[in-house]
């Protein structure tokens, strides 16, 4: 790999432009590469060169300008010159000396590289003759010396891998030299050594072989039949063996070229000279020119144009019309003159030559493409400048070989997003040609908007108990880019509401920036609350900005009132009051509660049902006082159902049956009118529950001691034998295997309720009387809580929450069993029997 730098004068003006550096780089690779051959390192040669690449573009180089897109390309993202498929120079490029690839490629950093990629010839093809056989008549009277030429043989290879030789066999009566033509092409001259005699030999066989420079060479062969003819002793004769002259492109057919003149000293037909063109001229230049048999005036027959062919030679044969004639050949070479006939060829190098892509990000002195202007004239004729026409923010730098179109201003696609370019170029050739090329810049979009929501703060008032899905309300960003750049997207912030992530509450269409509800909202939990929601583009990175949202939830009538006053037992309370309480005597005060606000939570209280003559309520504060006095005639219980309801649109209510007792035993004027009476059982059951406590830790302690040498000890069985005992006359000591609790004035039937302490734990009833029978086999670390129920005072309500009145007298205590003998005098509330 060579790394040239020929153009000097080029990368001089370069230095002075904004463009950035120009570097030439050139190489070489030999043909019949396989696709996928790297060639080079573009990236590291240009690095080397003193190419500024930046490391944070992805594709550090753009091709602008390829000669042979189809043949190699350099990739993008490694900077390496690679070939798309097989490379045939014979077919690329002929039989060209030189066959260049050409490539401008563009860094990041807008730097130029003109990369030149020469394609060497291999011998891969062997020289071929256009026949099979060649056949010649010469005359024996052909003295040693005389030349006739013969077919060339045709090579695609180039340069030394062309044909370069030829060889006769046998090297008898001919030989054969080489000779060259104009353009390098060789062709092979048969060479007449010995004096022939059609008498003794009239024909002749030789094979022809052609070689090219190859090593070792290849070869082509063809067979030479030569006929020896009697001998014609005058042959024709030209003044000059070759010739040029010129004639101007364009020249209209029939323009003279030049007259050739044979001549020949024999008379008639031996003497009549006629000329024609040999047929290995190449067949361009037998249909640009033609030769008259007679006169031997060439003329113009064809279209001449001097960018196709420079020069034509011309191979002429004089022959006269004797038997046994020699021809005399001459070399006629035509050299076309320019003429100023081609205006300028503007070539836009870029990926749509109609249509070239810039971003608005672009810098002033950044290339957006490279324009070539050509003109195939030569001289004046083919010098060109150009220029670009119109106020547009981009300006035109021309260099040697080619121009680069530069931005010179600020670019705004949410302005602009196209301009329309035109480049004009003329020649200096008389009269001047000029030609334009227009083309369409496009302002590409870059993410340099942050979406816009339409206002920062959104409020949406929803009602409690909503639907979860339910629509809250819409947010909208508008992003003026284009495509993923302007695409919004939307997302909520994270954050926490009562302790919760947010995105429990609401959530939303990421792409329409619909919000929805994801709960029922509670007004009585959150009265408000707010979040803020992201509006995302898709740009690469992406812009952002936020709005806030603000939630806020209506109260709605939905909190029924509870009733927490007095305290109710399956919506029913129990009040006592003294009999002789006057007007006015405060019974009870209803209270309830509602969650709700406002009106919805605004509570007033009334009589439904009931006894309403006896008694009155306060519709604000609940207070139920008596409207008459009670005589000793009147009844013992009344019946009330107090109703509480809120103000709501739509009002709720709760109710409860306050049952009212008259008790004789309770002194109006001593009573507290406020007291509530369920404060004092709840005081009275307390005492009796401590009182239990002590005494079944007494007998625990005591059962402990008596029995230290049993392990094991079953309640049912010590009760079932001691009816079976026999009566002893001696005193016995009196154990808790002697002790039964029965309940005083209850029938045998009736049946002691155990209920273990594991029971205790799950129950609100400690004490129940339900046909239960003691468990058998129980541990020692539990306890069994034993109670007898007053069977006049049982409560048959689902929570068995017994309601104890004391009146002052003594209420009927279980009889103590013990040894079979009742003990009247021994009452107990209750007896702790430790479980063996």
């Amino acid at each position: 790999m060579d790394i040239l730098c020929p153009l000097l004068r080029l990368l001089l003006l370069l230095l002075w432009t904004r463009a950035g550096a120009l570097i030439n780089l050139k190489y070489s690779v030999e043909e019949e590469q396989r696709a996928g051959t790297v060639i080079a390192n573009i990236a590291k040669d240009a690095r080397d060169a003193g190419f500024v690449l930046d490391p944070r573009q992805p594709t550090a180089f753009r091709v602008v300008s390829n000669s042979a897109p189809h043949l190699v390309d350099i990739n993008p993202g490694s900077g390496l010159l690679v070939t798309k498929q097989k490379i045939d120079r014979d077919l690329l490029c002929r039989q060209s000396l030189k066959c260049v690839i050409s490539l401008e490629v563009m860094s990041s950093s807008m730097e130029i590289c003109v990369i030149k990629l020469e394609i060497k010839d291999l011998n891969d093809n062997a020289p071929s003759f256009p026949t099979d056989q060649i056949a010649l008549e010469i005359s024996e009277a052909a003295s040693p010396g005389t030349r006739v030429p013969l077919e060339s043989a045709y090579d695609p290879d180039s340069g030394s891998f062309g044909v370069q030789s030829y060889e006769i066999t046998p090297n008898d009566l001919f030989g054969l030299e080489t000779k060259v033509r104009g353009d390098g092409s060789r062709f092979a001259e048969l060479v007449v050594e010995k004096s022939l005699d059609r008498e003794t030999q009239s024909h002749y066989s030789y094979m022809i072989t052609a070689l090219d420079g190859g090593d070792p060479p290849n070869f082509g062969t063809v067979e030479l039949n030569i006929r020896v003819l009697d001998s014609n002793d005058n042959n024709p004769l030209f003044e000059e063996p070759a010739y040029t002259v010129s004639v101007p492109e364009n020249a209209p057919p029939g323009t003279p070229v030049i007259r050739l003149n044979a001549t020949d000293p024999d008379e008639g037909t031996n003497g009549q000279v006629l000329y024609s063109i040999h047929s290995f001229v190449s067949e361009k230049a037998r249909d640009l020119f033609q030769i008259n048999p007679q006169t031997g005036l060439i003329t113009v027959s064809g279209a001449i144009d001097y960018e196709e062919g420079h020069a034509y030679e011309l191979d002429v044969q004089a022959k006269d019309l004797g038997p046994s004639s020699i021809p005399a050949h001459c070399k006629v070479t035509v050299t076309v003159q320019d003429a100023n006939d081609n205006p300028p060829l503007i070539n836009l190098l870029s990926v749509n030559s109609e249509l070239v892509e810039v971003s608005e990000n672009a810098p002033p002195g950044y290339v957006i493409a490279l324009v070539r202007v050509s003109d195939r004239d030569s001289g004046a004729n083919g010098r060109v400048q150009c220029k670009l026409l119109g106020s547009v923010p981009f300006r035109l730098q021309e260099y040697e070989s080619f121009s680069t179109i530069l931005v010179d201003g600020r670019l705004d696609r949410e302005q602009r997003d196209q301009y329309n370019l035109t480049i004009q170029a003329k020649d200096n050739g008389i009269p001047t040609l000029q030609a334009t090329k227009s083309f369409t810049v496009k302002i590409t979009d870059e993410n340099d908007n942050h979406p816009h929501f339409s206002k920062p703060y959104y409020q949406v008032i929803v009602q409690e108990n909503n639907t979860p899905g339910a629509y809250l309300l819409s947010v909208s960003a508008r992003d003026p880019d284009l495509g993923l750049n302007g695409s919004v997207s939307y997302q909520i912030v994270p954050s926490q509401v009562r302790d919760m992530p947010v995105f429990t509450y609401v959530s939303i269409n990421p792409n329409s920036g619909d919000i929805y509800a994801l709960r029922s909202f509670n007004h009585e939990q959150t009265k408000s609350f707010e979040f803020k929601v992201l509006a995302k583009d898709g740009g690469n990175p992406s812009l952002q900005s936020n709005a806030t949202i603000r939630v806020i939830v209506l109260d709605v009538n939905d909190n029924t009132p509870v009733i927490t006053a007095p305290t109710l037992v399956n919506g029913t309370a129990e009040v006592y009051i003294p009999r002789n309480a006057g007007v006015g005597y405060l019974v009870t005060v209803v209270k309830a509660d509602d969650y709700d606000e406002g009106e919805n939570g605004r509570l007033s209280y009334e009589m439904a049902e009931g006894d309403r003559g006896f008694f009155e309520i306060d519709q604000v504060n609940g207070e139920i006082r008596t409207t008459r006095a009670f005589g000793e005639n009147s009844k013992t219980a009344y019946e009330l159902i107090v109703v509480a309801h809120d103000h709501g649109k739509t009002s709720l209510s709760a109710s409860a049956l306050i049952l009212i007792y008259l008790s004789p035993s309770l002194d109006a004027q001593e009573s507290i009118g406020s007291v509530n009476l369920s404060l004092i059982f709840i005081i009275a059951l307390g005492s009796i529950a401590a009182i239990l406590f002590v005494t079944m830790i007494f007998v625990a302690v005591k059962c402990k001691r008596d029995n230290k040498e049993i392990r094991t000890y079953n309640c049912r069985i010590a009760e079932y034998s001691y009816g079976h005992q026999k009566k002893s006359n001696k005193k016995k000591k009196i154990s808790k295997n002697d002790i039964r609790l029965v309940p005083r004035d209850v029938e045998e039937t009736d049946k002691m309720n155990v209920v273990s302490c594991s029971s205790l734990t799950s129950s609100l009833n400690y004490f129940d009387y339900h046909q239960q029978t003691l468990p058998l086999g129980c541990r020692r670390s539990e306890s069994t809580f034993l109670n007898v129920e007053n069977q006049n005072n049982r409560n048959t309500g689902s929570n068995h929450i017994y309601h104890h009145t004391f009146t002052g007298q003594s209420p009927q205590q279980p009889d103590l069993i013990i040894n079979g003998m009742p003990l009247p005098e021994v009452s107990v509330e209750g007896v702790g029997l430790e479980k063996c």
